[in-house]
């Protein structure tokens, strides 16, 4: 198989594509993560995940050829508001404030990008996530565990948070940023050869 340009550094990605025996080699986006104020919620991350593609994209020479790009955003939407990765503790402690005892919904886009034919197609995964109600300390015992870095929401499905998830209506994978069925479906589409 031909190894993918993965445009992020997210260890849960990473782990995924392992797990799916797909090669592949590191090269995070650095981008500007605001989203424009004509941009619907659920349409925020195909937008961010088509931003990183162009900024890998433009980070390669100009004369080297490469085969795909991929690249994935997560966000967390709650009453038709954003929560990304929170700035400091006490935002993350804010987040988890507001979504205890609440459902929410996962949002992933996908981008991949074909350098051959100089083609992109983006996929979008939904998944409602209902936590259970929270007390002020179980929060204070969560941001203890430091899974609330880097993380939408300001939590992680895999590791403590899993202890608040009351119920998940859709795929785990994405919720952990890399959702399977529309990874495979997305490179099904563009004839990656996974059988080879």
């Amino acid at each position: 198989m031909e190894p993918l340009i993965l445009a992020s550094s997210s260890p849960r990605r990473q782990q995924i594509l392992k797990s799916l025996n797909i090669p592949f080699v590191v090269m995070p986006a650095d981008i500007d993560e605001t989203v424009p104020s004509d941009i619907k919620p659920d349409n925020a991350p195909e937008y961010l995940a088509a931003r990183k593609i162009d900024a890998v994209a433009r980070k390669i020479s100009p004369d080297r050829e490469f085969g795909w790009i991929l690249a994935a955003d997560t966000v967390i939407i709650h009453k038709n508001r954003i929560y990304g990765k929170p700035k400091s503790r006490e935002e993350a402690f804010a987040f988890l404030k507001t979504l205890q005892g609440e459902t929410h919904k996962v949002v992933t886009g996908l981008a991949l990008f074909n350098g051959q034919i100089n083609y992109m197609s983006t996929r979008t995964s939904v998944t409602k996530v209902t936590f259970n109600p929270m007390t002020d300390e179980e929060i204070e015992w969560y941001l203890e565990t430091s899974e609330w870095h880097d993380a939408a929401g300001a939590y992680r499905i895999q590791g403590f948070g899993s202890c608040f998830i009351k119920k998940i209506e859709g795929t785990e994978s994405s919720v952990m940023g890399l959702p399977i069925f529309e990874l495979y479906d997305i490179l099904k589409e563009q004839n990656y050869k996974f059988m080879t």
